[in-house]
């Protein structure tokens, strides 16, 4: 693939998934266009066993964008880094086609493991500003990943995230569109939890204030008994 036709397809990915650019030149101003630009390089060098020369390339790559993504990763076509700064791949990560990760994404391992220790991210996923993903599991395709969650274990197909640690708060068997780039508009577990023991708390109190009422009430009705008796 030709420079030319290389930075078209660029260009309509990251049309599709920020407002900001405005024109096909701009492409070349993206760290995510340059970083890759190394990346396919670096990967090239590392399949064929120059490790040295690959691992010069990418860090090269780093220190000018702030992208740090290891040749050894497998990354499929239609991949964008918005922003870019502080984003991490590790050597075994495996990435599909379409995916999207923002600034400050880490995709890596535990650390004690041997082998295929980083994630793998089916298509289409999207992964939100600050997100962690460690260890050797399976993202599956059309999730979302929310800002600032961590997630260690797997996460089946067409799933939201978010959380530290992350959990699954939506589930469904409808596609989400590759144009459904939304961070913002996602479920909060907590603060849905809180609103839940205000709830039931506010239930209890108007309960325990029903209770005295009919407590008082009875205690007014004997009374009137035993001063009628008296009479």
């Amino acid at each position: 693939m030709g420079l030319i036709q290389h930075v078209k397809e660029e260009f309509q990915i990251i049309r599709e998934r920020d407002p900001a650019i405005k024109s096909p030149m701009e492409v070349l101003l993206y760290p995510s266009f340059k970083v890759m630009l190394s990346y396919r390089r670096a990967h090239r060098l590392y399949e064929k066993g120059h490790f040295f020369r690959a691992r010069r390339i990418s860090q090269r790559a780093a220190r000018k964008t702030g992208i740090e993504i290891h040749p050894g990763a497998v990354i499929g076509k239609g991949f964008f880094i918005d922003h870019g700064s502080g984003v991490i791949i590790g050597e075994t990560t495996v990435i599909g086609d379409n995916v999207t990760l923002y600034q400050g994404v880490t995709l890596g391992g535990t650390g004690k493991e041997t082998g295929k220790r980083h994630p793998t991210l089916c298509d289409n996923v999207m992964v939100s500003a600050g997100a962690k993903i460690i260890g050797s599991f399976t993202i599956g395709e059309n999730s979302k990943i929310g800002a600032g969650s961590v997630v260690l274990e797997e996460v089946p197909p067409n799933c939201t995230v978010v959380g530290v640690p992350g959990r699954i708060v939506k589930q469904n068997n409808i596609k989400v569109p590759r144009i459904d780039m939304c961070q913002v508009d996602l479920p909060d577990p907590v603060m849905e939890d809180i609103l839940l023991l205000q709830r039931e708390n506010s239930a209890l109190c108007n309960r325990v204030i029903d209770l005295e009422k009919e407590i008082k009430e009875l205690r007014q009705s004997r009374r009137k008994e035993e001063s009628n008796e008296d009479l």
